[in-house]
């Protein structure tokens, strides 16, 4: 039995939420932690680097020296690659689509395994959010320091609605991400849209306790 620590935002423990052993089973090998991540950042390029080939770069037809009687080499455009403002060899040309395919079941068992492990590493903390009658940055950042938590990259996690097509943060958290957007390496998210590679860069997740039955969903390998 996993027990996740709950503490208000002045950084003092109130209390412990229990997580069933079988929510802590594991769900995916390494193999298929480094193919999704792999998968993640392929996918987030552009693949949209494009440079001009000799017959696209806008110069004359014109030769630029005659063909003979020079004792230079023959030359026909000045377009060539060998010419100032000529077009490239080998460069960068947009590309086919590259998008890498990640199957569901094996994207949620990824992000499944990677919560157990920061459950296991106490990396996983649970905070009883009140609520705060106005933006306070001191307030966030005597939170961290209280749990030893400054300078380090985080994310806190708060449960989601639904509007249109994505997930967003509820109202009552609006004043708290006001609070927290300044601090350096911290970043506020639905728990609903959090993918593996937010998981592996941050060193430590902070989840609001009403976000915690998300949470134990999540652990359930279910969306």
């Amino acid at each position: 039995m996993a027990y996740l620590k709950e503490y208000n935002l002045a950084g003092e423990e109130v209390g412990k939420i229990e997580i069933d052993d079988e929510l802590l089973n594991p769900a995916a090998n390494t193999q298929m932690i480094k193919d999704y991540v792999t998968a993640l950042r392929a996918n987030a390029r552009q693949w949209s680097a494009n440079t001009k080939t000799r017959a696209e770069v806008n110069h004359s037809g014109k030769k630029p020296h005659p063909q003979k009687g020079t004792g230079r080499a023959r030359q026909g455009y000045l377009g060539a690659p060998q010419y100032k403002g000529g077009g490239r060899v080998h460069a960068p040309r947009p590309k086919f689509d590259q998008h890498v395919k990640v199957n569901k079941k094996e994207k949620r068992a990824v992000i499944r395994q990677l919560l157990i492990e920061k459950v296991l590493n106490d990396s996983l903390h649970v905070l009883r959010f009140e609520g705060m009658n106005k933006p306070q940055t001191k307030q966030v950042v005597q939170f961290l320091k209280a749990r030893d938590l400054e300078n380090k990259k985080i994310i806190f996690l708060a449960e989601s609605s639904y509007e249109g097509q994505g997930a967003i943060l509820l109202e009552k958290y609006h004043v708290l991400y006001l609070s927290s957007r300044n601090i350096f390496g911290l970043r506020f998210l639905p728990l609903t849209v959090v993918n593996g590679y937010d998981v592996i860069a941050n060193q430590h997740l902070i989840v609001m306790n009403s976000a915690v039955d998300q949470l134990k969903v999540l652990l359930g390998g279910q969306s």
